[in-house]
């Protein structure tokens, strides 16, 4: 029904990626391989998309990325519809709350917060890509950084830490807790609100 409403199976998957994964920016070729749709099909849709404003383009080291444009005035019904999120009152948080990435996520233990920067928001200024915040199983990380390295095609850099410890170097002002606020990043759990508390 959807793809009745929207116009092509292509753009349903487009933008199900897309608002399914806010700050998070991707190239042709790995939209390619994430929604399993001939190039050039994803590349009229993506045309389409800039177009009308719902996705940004930006060229980086010969590449082009493109991501979904959080200023577009429809972001938050569309965000709705095709990135699982819930509707909200007052301010927006610009978070994924895709349920299987928060259900991966509980194999792993209790985690308060976990969050995509680095390498996926194009954001090198906290040195990671991924970061854990809870009490985790190290052997089912493991496993779990395994798949996610070949699902990604890329080594994953990482950092976890107790939820205390966040705490207490978040209330120090520590550097690599401050690069983390300041950083571009796509929440996937965070239970606390630790990202959205004013600075």
């Amino acid at each position: 029904m959807i793809e009745q409403l929207f116009g092509s199976k292509t753009r349903v998957k487009l933008l199900q990626l897309f608002y399914g994964n806010p700050n998070r920016s991707f190239y042709v070729r790995e939209i390619t391989r994430k929604i399993d749709e001939q190039i050039n099909s994803v590349r009229r849709e993506l045309a389409n998309l800039l177009s009308i404003g719902i996705v940004t383009s930006d060229d980086t080291n010969n590449r082009l990325y493109y991501e979904v444009n959080q200023d577009f005035d429809y972001y938050a019904p569309l965000s709705e519809i095709f990135g699982g999120a819930e509707p909200k009152q007052g301010k927006t948080t610009k978070s994924a709350k895709s349920g299987g990435a928060v259900d991966s996520l509980k194999q792993l233990g209790n985690v308060e917060l976990a969050l995509y920067t680095g390498q996926f928001t194009r954001d090198e200024s906290t040195g990671i890509d991924f970061l854990l915040v809870g009490d985790i199983n190290q052997t089912q990380l493991d496993k779990y950084i395994t798949d996610l390295e070949k699902k990604e095609g890329k080594e994953i850099r990482y950092t976890v830490m107790t939820l205390s410890d966040f705490k207490y170097r978040d209330q120090i002002k520590d550097r690599f807790i401050a690069n983390v606020h300041a950083a571009k990043t796509q929440i996937i759990t965070d239970k606390h609100n630790i990202m959205s508390l004013e600075r």
